[in-house]
């Protein structure tokens, strides 16, 4: 869930910042193009308020006064232009140079510095020139400011600017923009991680307890201390709902395991009666061996039963095992029934492989799988039981080769009672699997079954190799 919602989460803040952060880049840009403008203005009202008294044309008769003027608007012109690099003059509204500087300058004659000319002529200042980008590197910045004299416009001060400072002025707040932007990111990023942790953390927690208890470890809580109100809340539902459920299981367990063995006194009782019955009958009547056999059976069912109950019930002491030692022991002792039924009980696997494991409950589950694999595989045939470590596991497997189940009933092993059709002849009380898994589960194993190729079945038993 994490991964899902930190994407979205840092999406939508990226969002944000990219909103706040491109146009303050254009307020940036247009903040220093504008103050160039400004400054630029000034600077053409002055050249203006110069050029104001000079009324004779270049090469006209000038008295000395007129002629003073002239010269003084050109040297300043001059200065300004080698000072700053920016082309400035003063010209005629027919375009006839008063005063320029370089003195080969004139007035475009397109673009935005003919548009600033005319604007000039009719009386107006430059006031919105297009705006210059740090990657227009031919940009400039025309200005245009009327001369007056007696309310007439008479001349007009242009001023042509590069803007190569502006542009890298414009640069270097777009680098602090996005160096903020990317600090804000990393900021946001990890409170986002923050706050996802803390939201997540008790569903983290729900997701332990509740793979705790699926896999029977009943006593599996939640701390509902941290979190959202809401997620403590869904905490403690959660505590309640498994406190009634470990309730509820605990007396199923109690009432089977009572029923079992009150049962035991009375079915003992009436087999003793068969038994003294079967005294009074001539020998091989079938009638009575048939009620014996099924009264054999209701006992191993009544036992099963109990073991079924206490290996629901019982807690895992689980320990660090030689889980291949402890296998290669239980074939060695299953050895001699092999022998007896001709069938080729054998370990394979390597000689020492640890795991976390109940040794009791794990001999015990090892047991009903080697006396069910030889129950029905046929004599001359073989039994393997194998161990093998797989990453942070370890692997027993189990198989032989009987005649195998189908898929419909690979499907259905394993649940209580229940015994294949074409089996029912071989003895058993169909819940000798449930409670191997039971015996395994109380230690965090698994129980798998599977074809084994050419025929037979392979049942895989899944230790884990770290402590819990």
């Amino acid at each position: 869930m994490r991964t899902r919602l930190l994407p979205l989460l840092i999406v939508l803040l990226a969002g944000v910042l990219l909103a706040l952060g491109f146009p303050l880049a254009g307020i940036t840009a247009g903040v220093e193009q504008q103050r160039v403008v400004v400054d630029r203005i000034d600077d053409a009202a002055r050249f203006a308020s110069l050029a104001q008294y000079v009324t004779a044309r270049p090469g006209a008769g000038k008295t000395p006064d007129e002629d003073e003027r002239q010269t003084t608007l050109s040297a300043e012109l001059r200065r300004y232009h080698e000072l700053y690099g920016i082309r400035a003059g003063v010209f005629f509204r027919d375009g006839t140079p008063m005063a320029a500087a370089p003195a080969d300058w004139r007035v475009p004659e397109k673009g935005e510095g003919a548009r600033a000319f005319s604007e000039a002529l009719a009386g107006r200042r430059s006031h919105d020139p297009h705006q210059i980008w740090p990657w227009d590197d031919d940009g400039r910045i025309p200005v245009a400011s009327p001369v007056v004299r007696d309310g007439d416009v008479v001349a007009v001060v242009v001023t042509d600017s590069p803007t190569g400072r502006m542009r890298s002025r414009v640069l270097h707040g777009w680098l602090l923009i996005g160096a903020g932007e990317c600090a804000a990111m990393l900021v946001a990023v990890g409170a986002a991680f923050r706050l996802t942790g803390w939201v997540l953390r008790p569903v983290r927690v729900l997701d332990a307890a509740s793979h705790d208890i699926a896999t029977g470890r009943m006593k599996s809580r939640v701390a509902a201390a941290s979190g959202p109100p809401e997620l403590r809340r869904l905490a403690r539902s959660f505590n309640e709902m498994a406190d009634n459920v470990e309730e509820v299981l605990e007396q199923q367990r109690a009432f089977v395991a009572d029923a079992s063995h009150q049962l035991r006194n009375p079915l003992s009782a009436l087999l003793l009666r068969i038994e003294l019955l079967a005294l009074e009958l001539p020998d091989g009547n079938e009638e009575i061996a048939s009620v014996r056999t099924e009264g054999k059976r209701l006992a191993r069912v009544l036992d099963d039963l109990l073991g079924l109950a206490l290996a629901e019930h019982a807690a895992a002491d689980l320990q660090l095992t030689d889980i291949a030692a402890l296998a290669a022991e239980r074939v060695g002792s299953w050895r001699p029934l092999a022998d007896d039924e001709g069938v080729l009980l054998s370990y394979e696997g390597q000689r020492a492989v640890t795991g976390w494991a109940d040794p009791v409950a794990l001999s015990s589950a090892l047991d009903a799988l080697i006396d069910n694999a030889l129950k029905f595989t046929p004599a001359g045939e073989r039994v393997t039981v194998g161990v093998a470590p797989d990453g942070e596991t370890v692997r027993i497997t189990v198989c032989d080769h009987g005649p195998g189940l189908t898929e419909d009933e690979l499907a259905r092993i394993g649940d209580r009672f229940w015994r294949s059709g074409r089996h029912q002849n071989v003895s058993g009380s169909g819940l000798g699997l449930s409670i191997t898994r039971a015996l395994l589960a109380g230690g965090g194993a698994t129980l798998s079954f599977a074809p084994h190729r050419p025929h037979g079945l392979r049942v895989t038993v899944v230790v884990p190799r770290n402590a819990p």
